[in-house]
């Protein structure tokens, strides 16, 4: 009997069929405050601003709170920091580089600026160097520094300045990443001017390219930092939904087909998996009059928001195994419907078929599983189609998603000097 109670006292406590839900994931102070301010400002205004340590020679940074706004136009409040020389400013001011970060999560609790120390080079989880259960950091932060850099490092909505991530949304996230460079530049500790770049790798690679091509929102007045001119965007193994659906109107055969091949490419692996789910969480996010559960079971709807709003990457797939196992596929309906509607809202929130503004050079590895290579390859040749300048490097070697950051390092930081000297620049589509 004893042995019993405790095992019914176990299930109670720890049991995967537990029905015990539990309060969101706490944040520092400093994100706790700004969760309960409304987003009313200009674009890219700063509202809430605290100096942080860095170990980076030569620099200063700040954690901020700044305005932004999504796909559907709502004001948003976003998180991030700035970091910026220190010393006298050189006549005509510091050029501007926003980062746009890859996969971290969607609770409130993982935006990257977070961390205890988080001006520092990129720490990534997956690598040998990697020191923490997240990533987090800017990569070649340092260098950019010593070059005289401004960087700006955005959380994306959601991940520490309230409200629901809109994961995989590309368009919301590279109006942060704009909004974000729009934030260090009115900053005027920064002395910053107004040439800017945008760089980014994964879901911030996907952020980056949409970001190239909005014209508009760049151009836009009334910011708090107006006539950024971009110079340049270096994606990294970047996301691209749009780039696999059908062109033109889409029809409900289009749409099925579109869904099901987007679902299979990332349902390989349960850790492609949380990638999808995620997804379609983050789309929901976005566009409120979309239901999960046309696409989900129930188990399925209940399990993703629960997971979604209380962890953070690399502990969503270890949840999932460790609560479905190779069962995971169950969570998702065998005949999803609402098809089209659930397309059109990934192609929305994807990356607009608008010429970018500036050069674009991506970079990738030929055994990268997360981010198929065709899916950029694609984005590269609508861009072309459209006049753009869209460069598309082969690293060298097998480098896999991951491993893309550092080895392209060496490459891109000379491109980003270049554009910033106004070296001409050959066409990439011509190249590529």
């Amino acid at each position: 009997m004893k042995k019993l109670l405790f095992t019914m006292l176990l299930s109670s406590l720890f049991g995967v069929g537990s029905t015990v839900v539990l309060a969101e994931p706490s944040i520092p102070p400093f994100y706790a405050a700004v969760t309960k301010m409304t987003p009313e400002g200009k674009l890219g205004q700063v509202i809430r601003q605290e100096k942080i340590a860095t170990s980076i020679k030569g620099a200063q940074a700040w954690r901020i709170a700044y305005i932004s706004s999504d796909i559907a136009g709502r004001k948003t409040i976003v998180t991030g920091m700035v970091i910026a020389p220190t010393g006298p400013v050189p006549a005509g001011g510091r050029p501007l580089i926003s980062w746009a970060h890859g996969t971290t999560g969607t609770a409130q609790n993982c935006g990257p600026s977070q961390v205890t120390d988080p001006a520092v080079p990129l720490n990534q989880y997956f690598l040998m160097s990697g020191n923490s259960w997240t990533d987090y950091g800017v990569p070649s932060v340092e260098e950019l520094i010593g070059e005289g850099f401004v960087v700006a490092a955005t959380d994306y909505q959601g991940l520490g300045g309230g409200g629901r991530h809109q994961y995989g949304v590309s368009a919301t996230q590279g109006m942060d990443a704009i909004n974000a460079a729009r934030a260090a530049g009115s900053i005027k500790e920064t002395g910053a001017n107004k040439k800017a770049l945008v760089y980014g790798w994964s879901q911030g690679g996907g952020a980056t390219i949409a970001a190239a091509s909005m014209p508009e929102y760049i151009r836009q007045k009334g910011t708090a930092f107006d006539d950024l001119d971009m110079l340049g965007f270096v994606a990294m193994a970047p996301l691209d939904l749009a780039a696999a659906a059908p062109k033109g109107k889409i029809d409900q055969a289009g749409a099925d087909a579109y869904f099901s091949g987007t679902f299979k490419e990332f349902s390989d692996s349960i850790f492609n998996f949380s990638h999808a789910v995620m997804g379609y969480w983050g789309t929901q996010a976005a566009f409120p009059k979309l239901q999960l559960s046309v696409i989900m079971t129930d188990e399925g709807v209940q399990a993703i928001n629960q997971i979604m709003t209380n962890k953070c990457m690399h502990v969503v797939p270890d949840t999932l195994n460790f609560n479905f196992s190779s069962t995971y596929m169950n969570l998702i309906k065998k005949n999803p419907s609402n098809t089209l509607a659930w397309s059109e809202a990934f192609v929305k929130g994807s990356i607009a078929q608008v010429k970018p503004v500036a050069p674009v050079q991506i970079y990738f590895g030929t055994a990268d599983v997360t981010v198929p290579p065709l899916m950029h390859k694609a984005y590269q040749d609508q861009m072309c189609q459209l006049g753009g300048n869209v460069g598309r490097m082969q690293l060298p070697g097998a480098q896999n998603h991951f491993t893309t950051p550092p080895v392209a390092k060496q490459y891109y930081l000379e491109w980003i000097k270049d554009r910033v000297a106004g070296k001409p620049l050959a066409n990439g589509c011509l190249e590529g």
